[in-house]
């Protein structure tokens, strides 16, 4: 099977992987898959400094840069390659805690961001901070160069019959691929192939008026003021704030184990989250005004480590929020899309990369099930499309529904990042602070729970056993 792979960051290195780890060898030994990726963007993993014994990437741990990875995509990547867990985990920050204060820095509510072990003898695996260049460069080092192409796709074609064909932007030669895999993100071009009776893009991103910054300050400055092992979200009435500590002690034992917390590095990642009308250019923004405008909006904010923030702050970019309108289908003749290209969800639900990693997963698990019994009782005379489409059946029908349920409930969390009269503001905090004392953080406790503890490759062989009894 010739396969196409369209965009070359976490999505598409964790597709490659996944498809080199599980599909079967054809029954030809003269025969083998054939993977290829194809990026816009500059694909070398060497950088200036060597970032595997050193600290985390210190220019992308924001909004855009940065990301959380739940329990629930850390077992993913576990299943995976436990080398590579181990690798991203080293270049990143374990929190098990969820710490949500008032912009005073009152605690309202408290949580638990593990999962559950499976075992008495197991330990919870919690959440993990991490660049998300190192997140990257971690999948992209297990990638051999051959296998991996810059240049622009200008345009995918879904064929019903032989192969689909993607063109490129320089007009060298197109290439014909069985399978092609979007993994180029909400902006990307392969989802307007499932949908050719349409001109542009019939589900284009929606600015949700909200944009964020973010940065780093030393670790050494805020030691009194973080506790280790959290991430602390701070709301107020005209705004939202975040910081946790972005890596571990060199000096660490346990530095590279999602189990464990290590005493925290050398920085603070902190992000803001802050209502614009307006969706702002990041490449024609002024940076130096961003800086006045957060200084302005939260100079009243008590908060110790915001205050810190705030006097040794330094803008690099903003970040808009985008999401995209639920898709009707994600396959179409062998063209399958998976990540953000699928489902865009916005920085709230800390879930956009962990999805992601679950979406590749289950699609590659489903088919490499179908084209095992296809190999099986065939061999290798197969009809290649119609097992990609076989296999993208159940795929949908178990992400679309959890994808979707995270990305409303992302989507109503969000409205506390947007400005509030101060009767409002008071109004979240008396609710927050009542819920606190009763029913609700067990309540979100659970809900969270449900999240992080979903084993897609358990709920992938559940879903095949049912149609085989079907």
């Amino acid at each position: 099977m010739k396969i196409v792979i369209i965009g070359g960051g976490i999505s598409g290195c964790t597709a490659y992987l996944q498809l080199k780890k599980h599909l079967p060898k054809p029954p030809s030994p003269d025969e083998d898959h054939e993977i290829t990726i194809y990026e816009a963007y500059d694909t070398n993993k060497d950088t200036t400094c060597d970032e595997r014994d050193g600290p985390t990437h210190s220019s992308t741990l924001i909004v855009g840069g940065g990301l959380g990875i739940g329990p629930n995509g850390l077992n993913v990547l576990k299943r995976l390659d436990e080398d590579l867990l181990r690798d991203i985990v080293r270049g990143g920050y374990v929190v098990p805690t969820s710490n949500m204060k008032n912009k005073n820095g009152r605690l309202l509510i408290r949580m638990d961001a593990s999962d559950e072990p499976t075992s008495p003898n197991e330990l919870p695996m919690h959440m993990l901070g991490c660049s998300r260049h190192w997140f990257w460069r971690c999948l992209r080092m297990r990638i051999p160069d051959r296998d991996i192409v810059t240049k622009r796709v200008a345009e995918v074609v879904a064929s019903p019959d032989g192969r689909n064909v993607v063109h490129f932007a320089d007009d060298s030669p197109p290439v014909e691929a069985d399978l092609v895999i979007g993994a180029d993100g909400l902006k990307g071009i392969v989802k307007r192939a499932l949908f050719p009776e349409t001109e542009g893009d019939p589900f284009p991103p929606h600015y949700e008026g909200l944009s964020g910054v973010g940065g780093f300050i030393s670790a050494d400055k805020v030691k009194d003021d973080v506790e280790k092992g959290s991430m602390n979200f701070i709301i107020g009435g005209n705004g939202f704030f975040g910081y946790f500590y972005s890596d571990s002690a060199r000096s660490a034992p346990h530095r590279d184990s999602p189990y464990h917390v290590s005493e925290p590095g050398e920085s603070l990642g902190w992000w803001s989250t802050y209502q614009v009308d307006e969706c702002p250019n990041p490449k024609t923004i002024d940076k130096e005004d961003v800086a006045r405008q957060l200084r302005e909006r939260y100079s009243s904010w008590k908060d110790p480590v915001i205050q810190k923030v705030l006097h040794s702050l330094e803008v690099s970019n903003m970040y808009p929020t985008w999401t995209m309108p639920p898709l009707p289908t994600w396959e179409r003749n062998g063209v399958v899309l998976v990540g953000d290209a699928a489902h865009a969800l916005p920085p709230t639900s800390g879930q956009g990369s962990s999805q992601a990693l679950e979406d590749v997963e289950a699609f590659v698990l489903f088919l490499s099930h179908y084209l095992r019994k296809e190999y099986e009782t065939r061999g290798p005379d197969i009809d290649v499309k119609a097992v990609i489409s076989t296999a993208a059946k159940p795929y949908m029908e178990l992400r679309i529904p959890r994808v979707r349920a995270i990305l409303e409930d992302a989507k109503h969390r969000q409205n506390i990042k947007r400005d509030m009269s101060i009767v409002e503001e008071y109004l979240m905090y008396s609710f927050l602070w009542i819920l606190e004392l009763g029913w609700f953080p067990s309540f979100f406790a659970k809900e969270m729970k449900a999240v992080f503890n979903y084993n897609v490759a358990d709920e992938t062989d559940h879903s095949r056993t049912q149609t085989y009894f079907s």
